[in-house]
Formats: structure tokens, sequence, C-alpha cells
């Protein structure tokens, strides 16, 4: 075609088409995990279309935002439906973020060589949880307000530059319409085009070092003749074409939740957030979104509020260093010892129990609960050096299953 031929004399399109699909090749035996990564990419185009249609009708303003939120949702039409994709879409993408980083755990996608792909997926969920954190503010319902008071102000629990820190990320002594705005701001245009330059860096490292597969088999080390990988296959057709299966299953559960229960019983939107933000009334029991409950469980597990902080923080952080902490020589969890199977279980076990507790009010035996879990969190990597040096892992195949 002569279209396409001045396209790529000005811009390499097949170039990267071949690169990055035609001609990349990806182990044969990916399973129902390897559907995440896909899904967490359509995601994240579903929430930035969803979102540039709700700045349309918007107002970042105090007085305003929730009554503009109420007026997408009554009088802008199908805008009830665009704001409930924006919402479930979020829950949506720490779903298949969270399964995705499970997949990584399991098959020990963190090890050499993508260190650095793993990195860079470490630094899109932070971005998403900081993308998410202000994305809640804006509604101005009493939950956005008064948890946006809450972790804001745990800032101010690091010593000497804490209080100048929360008042700068504030813009005021208070919550007030220059934190909406901020938040605004950073919510739709600087977080989101972090966001996008982390997610093409993840992908690149991925495609420049190879896919990991269940087997934890390197396929670029047994090649054809042609330099072909032996146990790969192309991308597209093959791959494409087995994601639009995943799509098809995420899109018909989506559509369900979408439809019949958007709020999901008050995990995905509160009932508090219906209510428009009153400083001089405190909601009775304030709790983050869920996908934020494991760590403000561990924050409140800790008595004292600067460790407490350093402990959450902590929790997120230590997700960085997997990649060094894991001295076993095998990846896949299919040839691990008992050990890490046994401390994998006990983590994830914990995970999901503190994110249950971060949404229980704090009291005696919820908070004991909470610190024991939070024990079992930490030990999963302050240990993992001891435990995957010492596992009884069985022989790796040469080529993959």
């Amino acid at each position: 075609m002569r279209l396409l031929t001045w396209i790529d004399a000005r811009f390499p399109a097949s170039k990267l088409w071949n690169e990055h699909l035609a001609e990349y090749y990806a182990p044969k035996n990916f399973n129902f995990w390897y559907f995440f990564g896909s899904l967490a990419l359509l995601i994240l185009v579903l929430q930035i279309v969803t979102g540039i249609f709700l700045t349309m009708h918007y107002k970042p303003d105090t007085s305003l935002a929730f009554a503009s939120v109420e007026y997408i949702m009554r009088d802008v039409q199908w805008g009830w439906l665009i704001r409930y994709l924006h919402s479930t879409g979020a829950s949506a993408f720490f779903v298949v973020v969270y399964l995705h980083m499970f997949r990584g755990l399991i098959y020990g996608s963190y090890k050499q060589p993508r260190e650095l792909v793993w990195i860079f997926g470490m630094l899109i969920y932070v971005a998403l949880m900081a993308e998410a954190f202000m994305g809640y503010l804006l509604p101005w319902g009493q939950m956005s307000y008064w948890g946006a008071q809450v972790i804001i102000s745990l800032f101010g629990a690091i010593p000497y530059i804490g209080e100048g820190l929360a008042l700068w990320i504030r813009g005021d002594f208070v919550v007030a319409d220059a934190t909406l705005n901020r938040f605004f701001a950073f919510h739709v245009i600087a977080v989101p085009l972090v966001l996008l330059g982390l997610v093409v860096a993840h992908i690149i490292a991925l495609h420049e070092v190879g896919s990991n597969n269940p087997d934890g088999v390197e396929i670029k080390k047994l090649k054809d003749e042609n330099g072909i990988p032996v146990d790969g296959i192309a991308f597209h057709p093959y791959y494409s074409v087995k994601d639009l299966v995943g799509v098809i299953v995420f899109l018909f559960i989506f559509s369900i939740i979408l439809f019949y229960m958007p709020e999901m019983g008050g995990w995905f939107l509160e009932k508090d957030n219906f209510i428009p933000a009153d400083p001089l009334k405190t909601p009775e029991h304030i709790v983050p979104l869920w996908y934020f409950t494991p760590f403000y469980a561990i924050l409140r597990a800790v008595p004292d509020k600067l460790f407490g902080v350093l402990a959450m923080g902590g929790a997120i952080v230590v997700l960085f260093l997997l990649p060094w902490l894991d001295r076993s020589p095998v990846k896949s969890i299919r040839y691990r010892g008992p050990l890490f199977k046994i401390a994998l279980s006990l983590f994830t076990i914990s995970f999901i129990a503190l994110g249950y507790l971060g949404t229980q009010p704090a009291t005696g035996l919820y908070t004991l609960m909470a610190q024991i879990f939070s024990v079992i969190y930490f030990s999963f990597f302050l240990f993992m050096p001891l435990y995957t040096a010492i596992d009884k892992d069985k022989p790796v195949p040469h080529r993959v299953s």
C-alpha cells in the first residue's frame, strides 16, 4: 500500500507493529493468569475516556462539586452510565492489578532478568494509588472529605517537615477549595501522564527481556535456525485473539456489576459519599475504599502515629525489593519447595484479612488481629532470603511443558 509505505518512510509504524505484536514471540504455555495485563490496559483506556467526558460537566469548586456530580447523574444524557463506568472501573482496575501482581508472585516474574519490569509495574501501582486517592476527593461527599482529611494529616507525623508538608499538600489549613483544585489538576492531567509513561516503559522493558511463563523457563535460550524461540509463538494473532476471550468474560462480569450493583454494597461507593461534605460533622466510621484497607489496617495496628505511617509506607516499599530478597534459582511456584508455598499462602491470607480489618472499627480484638496479620505480612519479606535459600526446590525442565 502506497499510504503505508509513505508513513513508514516517516514513522516506524510497521517496525513497531512487528516488534511488539506480529514478531514478538511469547511462550506457548500462557494460562488464565496471563489475561490480567491486557485487561489492565483495557481498563486504563476506559478510565481515561470516561474521565474526559466527566470533566466536561464536573466543577472543581467546593460549593459546586457535589451538585455537579448529581447533575451528571440526573440531567446529563447517559451521565449516570459514564459516572458508574468510571467509579466501577476504578475498583475493577485494582482487582485486575492485584491479580496481575499475584501472578508475578506465583511465577517469579520479578526475578532476573525482569527486575526492571517489576519496578516499573510497582511504580504504576503507586501512581494508581495516588490517582485513586485524589480522584476520591472530587465527588466532595462526606467520606471523600474526611478520608482526605485523615490521610493528609498522616504526613504531619513526619518529624520536622510533616506539618509544612501537610499544609503544602492541602494548600490550606484544612481540606478546602485549594485542595480540591490541585487534586483535580493532578487527577486529570499530571498523574495520568505519569501513568501512561510508566505503562509504555513497562511494556518496552517486558518486550526487551521477553515474557515469563508458568514454568519459569527462558524461551530465548533455545532458538531455531531463524532465531525464533522454539517454545514461542507470535503474540499476534495467537495471543491477541486469546486475550479477546478474557476481555469478553471481563466485560460480561463488569456489566453485571455496572448495571445491577454499581455501589457493590458500599464497597465500591460508600453510602456516606452520597451526602455532601460537611466539615462540622464527622462520619461515625471513616474508612478508605477497599483497595487501600490492607495498608490502612497496618497503619492502625501500630499505636504510635509516626511508626504507623512508616509501617504503612514500608508495606509498599518492601514490594519493590522482591527481586533481591528472593534467593531461589527457581522462578515458578510449580517447582518451588514447600517453604515458599506455605509463606506465600500465609502472605495472601494476611493481605486479604488486613483488607477486611481495615474496614472494621479499631476495637481491641480487631486491632490485635491486625497486628498479628501485619507481622505475617512483613515476615514474608523479611525471612524470604532465608527460606528461599534453604527451600527444597524441584528440577526445572529445559523446555516449557
